[in-house]
């Protein structure tokens, strides 16, 4: 008999923390139980005595940490009755409200910034049969026409301002807490709308409230210097950087992020992109790992901090990779533009020469 897994997804394996009832119809595609990764090449390379995890949400079924809240999100849409949800995206939101709908059999409305998301994430909302509204502005605008909208008809936004949303995500930190065993000392994560920072924070706290965890992390959020409100302390109305999913200047979870950055003794930085995408470089390179642009903000936070201190040696150290590399392959090649790639004959002769002579240097 084939083995089977006792749990289907996060909100399975995790219901008693979570607002669902006994008869609550499930809407899951098998999210969570992501892979917590030690970077050792990168930890070595650094030349600091740290070590560094990475917890890999690519692998969620979208490819993006947004399928955790989205499992909860149209879970308790479809319970209250609702038969459309919408939601305003850089692509990762609106891929995953996109499958949860085609999941459920309810219709998804997805507002995206004309021009301004990654193709993988596009593909991803018409497969899976989203209703595209592509609006000529930024993400910004789209979450204020999508919290009006949801006024005036009948849909369930699907947002991060949706509780469910952070119910949901919240579940990262206890795969990480029962992983590892103890919490690590410091925790890094992209920030852009500052939900998924917000929802760590609320894991971390509810285990440590419990009694089973007796430490929590610092919270380090990093965001691209060309989207960087919480670097500036006010608002940033035409953000601008090549890690799309982060391209927001608006966060919808402002205060609390603030409120947990407080809390936990934590802080904001911000990368330039240049420095953003060579972490996503380092990381493919060193540990076969690829996440999308974005993503790499925390890893490429993370070591200059250690190179300079401000993380001490010792440390344990997570950094969040919230979306895939495929979400957006067109940067990926564009950072190998230099990659060697030789047309050959398609011979035994030809091949064998080109393998020697690369090998010969």
């Amino acid at each position: 008999m084939p083995f089977r897994s006792r749990y289907t997804g996060l909100i399975d394996k995790y219901r008693d923390h979570l607002p669902v009832h006994d008869d609550t119809r499930i809407i899951s595609l098998g999210e969570g139980n992501t892979p917590l990764i030690r970077l050792h090449n990168v930890s070595d390379s650094i030349g600091k005595d740290v070590d560094i995890y990475v917890k890999y949400e690519g692998l969620n079924p979208t490819g993006s940490f947004k399928d955790r809240g989205m499992t909860m999100a149209v879970t308790k849409a479809v319970e209250d009755g609702s038969k459309a949800i919408i939601c305003a995206s850089t692509g990762n939101t609106s891929a995953a409200a996109a499958a949860y709908a085609a999941r459920a059999g309810i219709t998804a409305y997805v507002l995206i910034p004309e021009g301004k998301i990654a193709m993988g994430k596009m593909a991803q909302a018409m497969m899976y049969g989203a209703t595209i509204l592509q609006i000529k502005g930024n993400f910004d605008l789209g979450m204020d026409l999508v919290k009006q909208v949801a006024k005036e008809a009948p849909v369930t936004i699907v947002n991060s301002i949706n509780p469910f949303r952070i119910q949901g995500q919240k579940t990262a930190a206890f795969e990480i807490l029962e992983e590892l065993g103890f919490a690590p000392d410091f925790h890094c994560l992209p920030v852009g709308n500052a939900g998924n920072i917000t929802a760590h924070w609320m894991g971390y706290s509810e285990y440590h409230k419990s009694g089973i965890v007796n430490a929590r992390p610092k919270m380090i959020g990093y965001q691209a210097s060309g989207a960087a409100p919480f670097m500036r302390g006010e608002m940033v109305d035409n953000p601008e950087t090549v890690a799309t999913a982060i391209r927001i200047g608006h966060p919808q979870s402002w205060d609390k992020a603030w409120a947990l950055q407080k809390e936990s003794h934590g802080w904001f930085d911000e990368l330039a992109d240049e420095d953003i995408l060579a972490a996503q470089k380092l990381l493919a390179l060193s540990e076969g790992v690829f996440c999308e642009p974005a993503s790499a903000a925390s890893l490429g936070g993370a070591i200059r901090d250690v190179k300079n201190g401000k993380i001490p040696e010792g440390s344990k150290i997570v950094c969040t990779l919230t979306g895939n590399g495929l979400k957006d392959p067109d940067t990926a090649i564009d950072q190998c533009a230099n990659a060697k790639m030789t047309t050959i004959d398609a011979t035994l002769d030809e091949v064998k020469r080109t393998i020697l002579d690369s090998m010969a240097g």
